[in-house]
């Protein structure tokens, strides 16, 4: 196959001049991987103009990226705009229609519209590739849906926002509050324009949804991602946490119980010398278990110019090659709506309360946990030198609607202050 594969790529931002920067430099390299030149057709994104540090005037202009996606001199449409709704999913259902083949980064588009997405590429005989769209340079989707094919996954897990990770490492190294990293990463440009997407676990959940849906042979479903931010984690619960040989993330944890499909996005505690609790700043990470490989851990730059537009090129590049595999790795058809596991497996639990300085307030806690079949492995309380008193506790194993008849009773005794907070404690 000599005939080139003409890419229209919609979104010149950080990720799109990567891409034109691989197929600009590296055009021999792409023609002798594949058998056949990777060139680009036409390009859109919002400002003609702007300088961008790639020459960009010997492709065609399109300001209307519906226009770009059903260009007769486009092979792929590679959709690098962003947004669950609007333009991205316009262009990229009318590149469908018009007999094009879909490469993407858009999570937050394809964990709300991926089913039907799916079923109409199917039915249109093309294909949606998505390895961008889920922890940057790591190839998980791949490795999921081809290295990975022969195994039965047992639960998928992962640190998959590196903004989170940044936060929570730079405040243990640096001894800083939330909010003063929050702010130093919002300086230097870290956080999204919206900065809940990624504090408040958004942009992680969606990701966990499309690996879940590729992992189980299910729909996806990203409202059945039970979600928690970052934003209650302080510095001394991040400080106790070491004490207890732990370290803090925002971890992803899929799995298919007997009661259905568990999926949430929280923070955790895990061991700090885990994979997971080593893991520093930026980067990503993702375990996953399989029945006859047992467990795979990948670890990578989760973000930036390089490496998703390597994540975007292997996509590229698979399609130049003739690959053509269904969007979550089996028919769409054929995917299955699970249940939503509402109740997450039995865990150890970190909680952390203020007391009220008073005789018999430790015992009026112990009281509740008791009441709601809770054991304490733990304790440790702290005194300010005031009229409070903070208490660190490790629970034994505890399901959840037990903790949460806790969290719920606890502020209605007369000794502790405030919400308290619970951090699970995971195996990993």
């Amino acid at each position: 196959m000599t005939d080139p594969l003409r890419l229209g790529i919609a979104g010149l931002g950080t990720v799109g001049v990567g891409v034109v920067k691989i197929v600009q430099q590296k055009a021999d390299l792409l023609a002798a991987r594949t058998g056949r030149p990777v060139t680009i057709s036409a390009v859109s994104a919002r400002s003609r103009d702007k300088d961008r540090g790639v020459d960009i005037s010997g492709y065609a202009w399109e300001d209307d990226p519906v226009v770009l996606a059903t260009r007769d001199d486009v092979d792929v449409f590679v959709e690098l705009m962003g947004g669950s709704d609007g333009p991205a999913k316009a262009a990229t259902e009318a590149a469908i229609a018009a007999g094009k083949d879909v490469v993407t980064a858009n999570k937050a588009m394809l964990a709300h519209h991926g089913q039907v997405m799916a079923e109409a590429a199917e039915a249109a005989g093309r294909v949606i590739r998505f390895e961008a769209a889920v922890a940057g340079g790591i190839p998980v989707i791949k490795a999921l849906t081809e290295g990975l094919a022969g195994n039965e996954i047992s639960r998928v897990m992962g640190v998959m926002n590196g903004t989170c990770n940044y936060i929570l490492t730079r405040m243990q190294s640096a001894g800083l509050s939330y909010d003063e990293v929050f702010e130093e990463a919002n300086q230097l440009g870290y956080l999204e324009a919206d900065p809940n997407l990624d504090v408040g676990g958004i942009d992680a959940g969606h990701k966990l949804a499309l690996l879940s849906a590729i992992a189980f042979g299910t729909q996806v479903d990203f409202d059945g991602v039970a979600l928690e931010g970052i934003g209650q984690v302080t510095i001394e619960d991040i400080n106790q946490a070491a004490e207890l040989g732990f370290r803090i993330k925002l971890l992803g944890v899929a799995r298919m119980t007997g009661r259905g499909l568990e999926q949430r996005m929280t923070p955790c505690l895990v061991p700090e010398n885990s994979p997971l609790g080593q893991l520093e700043g930026g980067t990503n990470m993702v375990v996953l278990d399989g029945d006859s490989v047992g467990q795979i851990v990948m670890r990578g730059a989760g973000a930036g110019e390089g490496p998703t537009a390597s994540a975007v090129m292997s996509d590229v590049l698979d399609i130049a090659r003739g690959i053509r595999l269904s969007t979550f790795g089996q028919p769409a058809a054929t995917l299955i709506k699970a249940n939503r596991a509402a109740v997450a497996t039995a865990a150890p639990y970190y909680l952390r309360l203020t007391l009220k300085d008073k005789p018999g307030a430790l015992a009026k806690v112990a009281a509740v946990l008791g009441d709601c079949g809770i054991s304490i492995d733990r304790m440790r309380q702290r005194s300010h030198g005031s009229t409070d008193a903070p208490v660190l506790i490790v629970t034994h194993k505890v399901a959840a609607p037990s903790l949460q008849d806790a969290l719920e009773a606890l502020p209605k005794t007369d000794v502790v202050i405030g919400q308290p907070v619970a951090l699970r404690i995971e195996n990993v």
